[in-house]
């Protein structure tokens, strides 16, 4: 039986007591106060902390967050940069981070998965490493205790999806809709329809990324889903000079409306 870990327990535990799970991402490094934030979200009532580690060349990601990226990396950002100043923080939620292979390739599986654990991080998501291609990094994050996140895209195919729940750990990220990420006007039809298709193949959490931009959007996605990631309208905020006050004040909206306190939704965050 595999273990369960520190991120997929956290996220059974809201699910569990009837709650909705909410995950917010933030890009590492941006700004000088964005350890702050991580504490400023955390404490508006995130579920996890997905850190973004930033890379030149992120092609799951929209205008937001190449921008996010840019602005890191510009400021000298790296890694390891990123790694230590977690390491230094106590965070009351656990963490994941979100990269591409090439991060951990460089570095070498085995000594990326533990320079995670060493700082603290529970999970890692890679969205450009593929099922087929996960062996060599899966292996060293199983070996360290680090969760791999596995996405499921909406054009996967029905018999692909049990393959991706059971290699996935901590939860499995439906992906809202094909395309790059950013906030759209409307939820997608296909949000709705990976959440459905995961959810009738895993009792792991099932969560919701890309395309869930608003609070109505995550609220309507979780009637079907446990939950969402939210990203681009957070690093927007971000972006904006908000501050971590700023930033933990929209988690709040997120977390609100998926607890039924959103104004017109007191019944529609619960199945």
């Amino acid at each position: 039986m595999t273990t369960i870990g520190a991120f997929e327990t956290a996220l059974r535990a809201r699910r569990d007591s009837g709650g909705k799970i909410l995950v917010p991402y933030i890009t590492g490094g941006l700004g000088d106060d964005w350890i702050e934030t991580l504490h400023a979200v955390a404490e508006a009532g995130a579920d996890g902390i997905e850190i973004g580690i930033p890379f030149s060349d992120p092609v799951m990601d929209g205008p937001t967050i190449q921008e996010a990226n840019d602005r890191s990396l510009s400021s000298g950002t790296t890694p390891q940069s990123i790694l230590n100043a977690v390491r230094e923080t106590d965070l009351q939620v656990p963490l994941a981070v979100m990269t591409y292979y090439n991060i951990a390739f460089r570095a070498g599986d085995v000594r990326f998965a533990n320079a995670l654990v060493d700082a603290g991080i529970s999970a890692a998501i890679l969205p450009d490493l593929p099922l087929e291609e996960t062996t060599s990094w899966a292996a060293a994050a199983d070996e360290a205790g680090v969760e791999t996140i596995l996405l499921a895209a909406p054009t996967a195919p029905d018999e692909r999806l049990p393959l991706i729940c059971e290699r996935s750990r901590g939860f499995v990220y439906g992906v809202g809709l094909l395309g790059i990420t950013g906030v759209r006007s409307s939820l997608a039809r296909s949000a709705m329809d990976i959440a459905t298709r995961l959810k009738a193949v895993t009792d792991k959490p099932v969560l919701v990324g890309v395309g869930v931009g608003t609070p109505d959007q995550a609220v309507e996605v979780s009637t079907v889903a446990d939950g969402v990631v939210v990203g681009s309208a957070i690093v927007n905020r971000m972006l904006s000079g908000a501050g971590p006050e700023g930033v933990a004040e929209l988690v709040a909206e997120f977390r609100s409306a998926l607890d039924g306190r959103w104004p017109g939704h007191a019944t529609r965050g619960r199945q």
